[in-house]
């Protein structure tokens, strides 16, 4: 199985796909105004959770999502809502993509796809309309990482911000945070035993060879014991709702 596989399984029972309770993400996204038959997109999207709980909440909204690879169960579950009419999946490059611009862009756990925070800010602005809004979602330091934590991430102290320094950039970036939420203790471990859960789960239940079984077990052992002896409790997340002020005169 290949790593998009592999992603998809791990999702299956939290497409949230971010540590954030599902009561935590209505919360954010009731920060969220776009005007009436405005346009949304989420770059980035993974299995499309953010964006179709968004255009559920705003029935008067219409929706793109944007992901090189995008699982199957995004039509599905479009369909399962009654949104198929108000939202569209593109695979695509979520660097490179672009369709004018829009009322709501959303980035959620997605930074990497553009080379970091400073970027994936930069490519959110260039999608947002003057005076829109953005919510992003990003890894940050809760504390000094560990050397266990570092390993086990193969990251560098500087590869992620703490809070501070992610509200910092949002600001340098043009945006002024209104809400935000960072991902509890309780929210980490219910994503991360999910993420390895459903691999398990999957691997015992349903594998179609060995080389499958084996290929899914290791992940989620290997996935576990990182989390587990590295990064749990270190490693947080943080969400926060921009307002673009380029179309204010107030800073």
């Amino acid at each position: 199985m290949d790593r998009s596989e592999i992603f998809d399984l791990a999702h299956r029972r939290h497409p949230i796909a971010a540590p954030v309770a599902p009561e935590r993400l209505r919360d954010l996204l009731s920060w969220l105004s776009p005007p009436a038959g405005g346009r949304a997109v989420d770059l980035g999207c993974g299995e499309g959770e953010w964006l179709q709980e968004l255009l559920l909440a705003q029935p008067g909204l219409t929706g793109v999502g944007i992901d090189h690879l995008l699982p199957a169960v995004n039509a599905h579950r479009t369909s399962q809502r009654g949104l198929a009419d108000r939202v569209q999946w593109i695979e695509a490059d979520a660097a490179t993509w672009s369709d004018g611009l829009f009322d709501v862009v959303l980035c959620v756990g997605a930074s990497h796809a553009f080379g970091g925070l400073g970027d994936m800010l930069t490519a959110v602005r260039r999608h947002l309309r003057p005076g829109g809004q953005a919510l992003i979602g990003d890894t940050i330091w809760e504390d000094t990482p560990s050397a266990a934590a570092l390993a086990a991430l193969e990251a560098s102290p500087d590869d992620f911000p703490d809070l501070a320094g992610l509200v910092r950039a949002s600001r340098e970036h043009g945006f002024e945070p209104s809400y935000g939420h960072t991902s509890t203790l309780a929210e980490w471990d219910d994503y991360e035993f999910s993420w390895t859960g459903s691999l398990v789960d999957w691997a015992l239940r349903e594998a179609s060879s060995t080389a499958d079984r084996d290929q899914a077990l290791t992940v989620a052992r290997e996935h576990r014991d990182a989390w587990l002896g590295g990064w749990r409790r270190q490693l947080g997340f943080a969400t926060l709702v921009l307002h673009d002020l380029s179309a204010t005169s107030a800073e």
